[in-house]
């Protein structure tokens, strides 16, 4: 699933979820859904679960019901207790960031 500007997910997604297009959109994930796929956006934010690896070129909230199982990849980073990570967390270079922008 591509999507440009902002993206609110409450289901099942099965597949990866993309952002198009630079740092300047926003994907919400709710407490009652779940991605089974990759997840790369600029500001992503989680309260659901997620198996798959997290990219986040700008800011990634891991709210209080967040599951990830996966790796992440992030810029900036809020965290709230009771977020569960089963994966490593890696901060991006600002190398990284420009180079994961302009591969959109």
């Amino acid at each position: 699933m591509r999507f440009s500007d902002g993206l609110r997910i409450d289901g099942e997604v099965l597949g990866d979820v993309l952002a198009l297009g630079g740092s300047n959109n926003m994907l919400f994930i709710s407490e009652k859904a779940k991605v089974n796929g990759t997840v790369k956006a600029g500001h992503v934010i989680i309260n659901g679960a997620v198996n798959g690896p997290v990219i986040s070129t700008k800011m990634l909230e891991l709210q209080s019901r967040a599951h990830i199982q996966g790796d992440i990849r992030y810029v900036a980073l809020e965290m709230h207790q009771g977020a569960v990570i089963e994966g490593a967390l890696n901060k991006m270079t600002d190398e990284e960031k420009v180079a994961l922008i302009a591969s959109n």
